[in-house]
């Protein structure tokens, strides 16, 4: 049993990590902003879940194991929260859907 939730451990860790690589170089490679907080809300959400149900799973049934679904409850809770109000406040403000990074934001 041992040797399969380790395996499992793993790979949950590796997708996690895969997850946030590509999240990371979706903000590097992204031109506006609506895609790149699309890519941070990826890495915050899939991420983090994976990374943190890996590490559940390595850390069996002890109080490390409360600490990490405290942590996952956090991110689950407070990162749509905190996504949702930066591009509702983007798009409040006036930034469009095509914005590129070397144009001026178009007013409407």
């Amino acid at each position: 049993m041992s040797a399969a939730l380790d395996i499992a451990s793993w790979a949950l860790l590796l997708a996690g990590g895969a997850f946030c690589m590509v999240g990371a170089l979706g903000l590097v490679r992204l031109r506006s902003f609506f895609p790149r907080t699309h890519a941070a809300s990826v890495i915050d959400s899939a991420g983090a879940g994976l990374l943190l149900a890996g590490l559940l799973l390595q850390a069996g049934w002890t109080l490390v194991a409360v600490k990490l679904v405290m942590i996952g409850l956090l991110i689950f809770f407070a990162s749509p929260t905190a996504t949702h109000a930066l591009a509702n406040a983007a798009r409040e403000r006036g930034v469009s859907f095509e914005h590129a990074e070397g144009e001026a934001p178009s007013k409407r």
